[in-house]
């Protein structure tokens, strides 16, 4: 559709034209002054400058040609820049903050060119809001495309770096005759402190499972005041590894509570160690506690050096459930009111025969106590005094590995 101030339009985009050679350096540099990330060395940096001029020469002929805002795409240069960008794990908002820098210098000279051609004022405003509107349409349109690039890109990306480095915590990991040095070369990292692995992982079928794991990444850093090393296994798991001077000292239950707000979420937290047989070690803790909480109940926060014993029998369970019919007996059935009996007679024995304690423990009254203890001591036919021991840990991993329930816990496994 014609315009009566078309010809100014396409005067005013003339001269940007017949100056660009001057205008796009003068562009580029306020991007490099104003926004960090545009620092670039030399070889990134002539992409940036390619891909500003891409950007505005297509402008130019949006105002020259009568192009339509549906037939602008991403010019070339400008969506390699935006690949970069994200390759070098730059913020998708500076790039988005130089457009709307250059929009507005864009705008400028479009006013400094109008105010020497001297038009009448109501053409001069007209002519500069036409092409203010033609300018932020593109920028619009343009960004749109950049945002998808970036972030596809930024997966793509993502996805190779982690799995690189996933396959080089698995070499450290397997490689027994790898000496110190040579780990830490692989890794690009010090091994000689103290390290910690924590595994978190997100049901099939979870939203935003990448944002769930990015929270708990972060309640990882807020419980440990560490920044923690991540590797991505796949999109529902993630392996988390802390390293530091001075042992890691999380704070265990404030993360378990913080957890409960992620009802998605589970991490697994192996326990801290030296050096890289450390490294090793709670790698395999992570692992081990990982295995009882997908075998078990548990959900949120499973601590290795609190299921130590029972992630030694993840891969026996049926034989522990039948060692722990033989010594439980009656006291393993699947009801609640025996399960309660359970968990108050496990409580008991690690308050060491208190009933004070227990019950302080349990919120319940101590008489409550008295009485579930002498029901249990009924269904085992015995004092809990005799075979005490083998009591305690038959409760123990029973509470941990979900006996008597067995089978499939409907967990992501």
């Amino acid at each position: 559709m014609a315009h009566d101030n078309d010809p100014l339009v396409r005067a005013v985009a003339g001269r940007i034209k017949a100056d660009l050679h001057h205008l796009t350096p003068t562009m580029t540099s306020m991007f490099i002054e104003v926004i960090p990330e545009f620092r670039h060395d030399d070889e990134v940096r002539a992409l940036m400058v390619a891909s500003t001029e891409s950007n505005l020469t297509a402008i130019l002929d949006m105002l020259t040609l009568a192009i339509g805002i549906d037939d602008i795409t991403v010019p070339p240069a400008a969506a390699e820049y935006a690949r970069r960008f994200a390759q070098h794990g730059l913020p998708l908002e500076a790039l988005l903050r130089a457009y709307r820098l250059g929009e507005n210098m864009f705008v400028q000279w479009t006013m400094q060119l109008l105010a020497d051609l001297n038009p009448a004022t109501d053409v001069a405003l007209a002519t500069a809001a036409r092409i203010a509107d033609i300018v932020n349409s593109y920028i619009d349109q343009v960004i749109e495309g950049l945002i998808d690039i970036y972030e596809s890109e930024r997966r793509r990306w993502d996805a190779r770096t982690d799995a690189a480095r996933a396959a080089q915590v698995r070499a450290v990991l397997d490689a027994d005759d790898l000496d110190v040095a040579s780990a830490e070369q692989m890794l690009s990292t010090s091994l000689r402190g103290w390290h910690q692995f924590a595994m978190l992982w997100t049901p099939l079928g979870t939203r935003d499972p990448a944002g769930t794991l990015r929270a708990g990444t972060a309640l990882l850093g807020a419980a440990t005041g560490k920044t923690p090393m991540t590797v991505e296994v796949d999109d529902h798991h993630r392996w988390v590894w802390i390293s530091s001077v001075a042992r890691p000292a999380p704070d265990t239950d404030e993360l378990a509570r913080a957890l409960r707000s992620h009802p998605n979420l589970s991490i697994a937290l192996g326990d801290p160690a030296t050096g890289l047989d450390g490294f090793r070690q709670t790698f395999r803790d992570a692992h081990l506690a990982r295995a009882v909480a997908l075998t078990g109940p548990r959900g949120g926060l499973t601590v290795h050096s609190e299921v130590a014993l029972s992630a030694l029998f993840t891969e026996r369970v049926p034989a522990v459930h039948a060692w722990a019919v033989r010594v439980l007996g009656a006291l393993l059935g699947p009801d609640e009111s025996t399960a309660r009996l359970r968990e108050t007679v496990r409580v008991f024995l690690d308050s060491r025969g208190s009933y004070t304690d227990a019950a302080a423990r349990l919120h319940v009254h101590k008489n409550t106590v008295h009485y579930r203890v002498r029901k249990a001591e009924e269904l085992l036919g015995h004092p809990l005094g005799e075979r005490r021991l083998d009591i305690e840990v038959a409760l123990l991993t029973c509470a941990q590995l979900g006996m008597p329930e067995t089978g499939d816990t409907g967990r992501d496994r």
